[in-house]
């Protein structure tokens, strides 16, 4: 949610559960959590008194520039000695699988599982 905040800044709550992909319910509640520990303000549209407009704080800023050093790091470490070529072919073996989980021809013990 910090990410989404931070770059694509959505203008409402309905537009940041659509892109971090949870429904409104699932995200007021991580929302009244990091309202509580003074990452962000929620505030109601002055043109749509309906909307909920949620910004980050300063300590959401300074908690968003912590997570992405983490991150950054984290990825530094989890790619050392792995050459372009290497992650490339993974990249593509990633794909195919999403692709053949994705297939439209699903075996039939597999048919009506998955909504």
């Amino acid at each position: 949610m910090l990410l989404n905040l931070k770059i694509r800044r959505p203008a409402n709550q309905r537009e940041l559960a659509e892109a971090v992909g949870v429904r409104e319910a699932t995200l007021t509640h991580h929302l009244n959590a990091m309202d509580v520990e003074g990452l962000v303000t929620r505030r109601r549209d002055a043109s749509n008194r309906r909307i909920h407009v949620v910004e980050l704080t300063d300590a959401g800023e300074e908690m968003f520039l912590r997570l992405r050093t983490a991150a950054m790091a984290f990825d530094q470490r989890l790619r050392a000695g792995i050459t372009e070529g290497e992650l490339s072919s993974l990249e593509a073996t990633l794909d195919r699988l999403v692709r053949n989980v994705a297939a439209a021809d699903e075996p039939a013990q597999w048919a009506g599982l998955h909504p």
